[in-house]
C-alpha cells in the first residue's frame, strides 16, 4: 500500500470515528433527556397503565347526544384556522422578502425582520391565546390573533428560506434587463418560490386547525371550549365523542390540504 492509499484509509477511519462520536453524543443527550423527564421510570409507567385503562373504559361508548351543539363551535374552529392562516400569510409575504438576504433592501432591515420572526416564533400560541383573551375577551378573535401572530414567525421564516434558495440566474437576467426591484421580485423570484410558498401555507393551515382546538381550552372559543367543558364535569363519554369529531375533521382538513398542494404544484 503506497502513501496515498494509506492517507485515504486513515482519512476514512478518522471520518468513521467522528461520525461515531457524533452519534454517541446524540444518544447520550437523548438518554439524559429521557431520564430527566422520567421516561425511563418503568415502574411509574407500569403503575399508570391501570388508571389509563380505567379512563378509557369510562369513555366508552362515546356519547353523541349533544352533537348538534358542536356544529357551530366546529365551524368556528375551522374559521379560526383559516382566518389565522390568512393573517399570517398576509404579513409573511412582506416580511419574508425583507428577511431574505437576496431581496432585503438593507442589512439592517434583514436583521430587524429576522429578529421579529424569531420573536413571534418563540412565544407559543397557547401563551398568545391567554394574552389576547385577557386583552379582547373570550371568543374566536383572540384565537385568530394568537394563531396568526405565531404563524407569522414560522411562515415568514420558510418564505425567507425559499427566497434565499431561489436560482440567481433568472433574477440576474431580469435585473440586467433594467427592471426595478419590485419587478425583479415579481418576475425573477416569485415564479420560482411560489409552489414552495403554497406548500407552506397549506401545511400551516393544517397545523393551525389542530392548534385552534387548543385555543378553545383557554377561552378562545371553538370545539376546544366544548371539550374542556365536558372534561370539567367529567363527562368522559362525551369527551370521547368530541375527540372522534375532532379526529374526523382533522382528517378532512389534512386531505383537503393535500389536494390543494397538488393543485398548486
Amino acid at each position: 500500500m503506497d502513501a496515498a492509499q494509506l492517507d485515504l484509509v486513515n482519512a476514512e477511519r478518522r471520518s468513521w470515528w467522528f461520525r461515531t462520536l457524533r452519534l454517541a453524543a446524540v444518544l447520550v443527550v437523548v438518554v439524559a433527556a429521557a431520564w430527566a423527564t422520567g421516561l425511563l421510570d418503568l415502574r411509574r409507567l407500569s403503575e399508570g397503565v391501570p388508571g389509563l385503562a380505567r379512563l378509557l373504559g369510562e369513555m366508552l361508548p362515546p356519547d353523541f347526544t349533544n352533537w348538534s351543539s358542536w356544529v357551530k363551535p366546529l365551524f368556528q374552529t375551522l374559521a379560526m384556522s383559516i382566518a389565522g392562516t390568512a393573517l399570517a400569510v398576509g404579513f409573511s409575504a412582506v416580511i419574508g422578502f425583507l428577511a431574505a438576504r437576496t431581496t432585503t433592501p438593507h442589512p439592517l432591515v434583514y436583521v430587524v425582520a429576522r429578529g421579529l420572526l424569531n420573536l413571534l416564533r418563540s412565544v407559543p400560541e397557547l401563551i398568545l391565546g391567554i394574552v389576547f383573551v385577557a386583552a379582547v375577551g373570550f371568543g374566536a378573535l383572540p384565537g385568530v390573533l394568537a394563531l396568526g401572530l405565531h404563524s407569522i414567525g414560522m411562515v415568514g421564516k420558510f418564505f425567507a428560506e425559499s427566497i434565499e434558495h431561489a436560482d440567481p440566474g433568472p433574477v440576474e437576467a431580469v435585473r440586467s434587463a433594467g427592471a426595478h426591484p419590485f419587478q425583479v421580485v415579481t418576475h425573477g423570484v416569485l415564479p420560482q418560490v411560489l409552489p414552495q410558498m403554497m406548500d407552506t401555507v397549506f401545511y400551516r393551515w393544517e397545523y393551525n386547525f389542530r392548534a385552534s382546538t387548543v385555543m378553545g381550552m383557554v377561552g378562545a372559543g371553538g370545539i376546544g371550549f366544548e371539550l374542556m367543558g365536558s372534561l370539567r364535569i367529567m363527562q368522559y363519554q362525551e369527551v370521547a365523542a368530541i375527540l372522534i369529531v375532532i379526529l374526523a375533521m382533522v382528517t378532512l382538513v389534512d386531505a383537503t390540504g393535500a389536494r390543494l398542494r397538488r393543485a398548486f404544484q
